[in-house]
């Protein structure tokens, strides 16, 4: 288990190799939340992602011998990129297994340090046996994501930094996949101020560590599909384990919906970038899910921002209809000549702003003398989409949402 001066030597390491990345204050969310909450803004990191760290940390303690053989390891997306800048500043060849379903910006991302990507399986689970393979049959070094003392501790100095940059801070609220991330943070922190209560986060689809740490043993959960891809492991590792044991006051889970609400509003009001997994510890903060933090001080842990703008654009869209700012509506209206333009006029006299109009008359499974017509509308909120559906209905058309 690594100790507090591991994760010293490892900040002595890399520090001229890193950006200390800053430890911002949201005047909005702490007035929401009735706290003081901080942002540690990881997203901003080289390569987007906090994964650096751990990785140049690891490939800098390489023998002579093993750095000729070259490196390899297996990720979803952000150790992938920390993994292949670190090998590209050290001088090392590094090749990437990385599951088929990564996001193209994360594999572009990893192509661009000049790695060796192979793309294989679904989740991180098959690319990692992969990796294993091409290691048994070429020999090279692996890295692992979160499995390696090394690694751990270069994740641990955030916690430092978070230290050093904030007084008299009360809880921070952590990601975890594998738990390098957590791990490190924890070991940092509790080693110099025990007070200070470390929350954990995972995707309820694959939340590995809160039932590792709920049946006391290492447990293995079903793969699933969860936009926080780089936290989906089926399985910890006892490393992990035992420092999240030692260390880590509460684990809780987020929903995929709850994460797509957090990349929007931390976008939306704090102009900042994120994604599914580097989401995860503010969108627990947001949903309520960690209790006593009222006139607390609070730090979460942004941990990534590599998302893939397609995605992106789909999160936006389904964020928006939950909040009652993007609406589709179905209209079922006599088939009579200006019957589309008098619904616009009264979806303009209410002050909605029409995206998309559909309408099928040959096709639209309606009576005959009717069709249905589809409007997609940008709207100011629930109430808003309701006063609409109410103005329209007053003209004794039937309303479908």
């Amino acid at each position: 288990m690594i100790k507090l001066k591991d994760i010293q030597d490892a900040r002595e390491r890399i520090k001229d190799q890193i950006i200390q990345t800053p430890t911002t204050y949201s005047s909005t969310f702490s007035q929401l939340l009735n706290c003081e909450l901080f942002l540690k803004l990881e997203n901003l990191q080289l390569t987007g992602a906090y994964k650096v760290r751990g990785a140049l940390n690891r490939l800098q303690k390489l023998s002579d011998e093993e750095k000729k053989k070259g490196v390899i390891a297996s990720s979803a997306g952000n150790h992938a990129q920390g993994v292949a800048l670190a090998a590209k500043k050290c001088g090392i060849q590094a090749t990437i297994v990385m599951p088929e379903t990564t996001p193209l910006s994360k594999i572009q991302g990893t192509k661009k340090f000049g790695a060796n990507v192979v793309l294989h399986g679904d989740f991180y689970d098959d690319a990692y046996q992969k990796a294993l393979e091409i290691q048994k049959a070429q020999g090279q070094t692996f890295i692992h994501p979160f499995n390696d003392d090394d690694i751990i501790a270069g994740q641990g100095t955030i916690g430092l930094e978070i230290l050093e940059s904030l007084s008299n801070i009360d809880i921070v609220v952590c990601p975890i996949g594998g738990g390098g991330l957590i791990s490190g943070i924890a070991t940092a922190i509790k080693s110099l101020n025990p007070n200070i209560k470390i929350v954990g986060v995972e995707a309820e689809q694959m939340a590995a560590m809160k039932a590792s740490v709920d049946e006391k043993k290492l447990a293995v959960v079903e793969k699933k599909k969860t936009i926080a891809d780089g936290i989906a492991v089926t399985t910890v590792k006892e490393n992990t384990f035992n420092i999240v044991k030692k260390y880590v006051d509460e684990i809780v889970t987020v929903t995929e919906l709850e994460m797509a609400h957090a990349i929007m509003m931390l976008l939306e009001t704090e102009k900042v970038l994120v994604e599914g997994a580097g989401a995860a510890s503010f969108a627990a903060l947001t949903s309520g899910k960690i209790s006593d933090i009222e006139g607390k001080k609070v730090v979460s842990i942004v941990s990534g921002g590599n998302i893939d703008l397609n995605f992106l654009s789909k999160v936006l869209e389904r964020g928006l209809s939950e909040h009652g700012r993007l609406c589709n509506l179905k209209v079922i209206v006599p088939d009579k000549p200006g019957i589309i333009s008098d619904l616009s006029r009264i979806i303009a006299e209410h002050g909605a702003n029409i995206v998309d109009i559909y309408h099928n008359r040959t096709f639209s499974n309606t009576h005959l003398g009717e069709t249905a017509v589809h409007f997609t509308l940008e709207t100011k909120g629930h109430e808003h989409i309701e006063e609409i559906i109410k103005a329209i209905q007053s003209q004794g058309l039937e309303v479908q949402r």
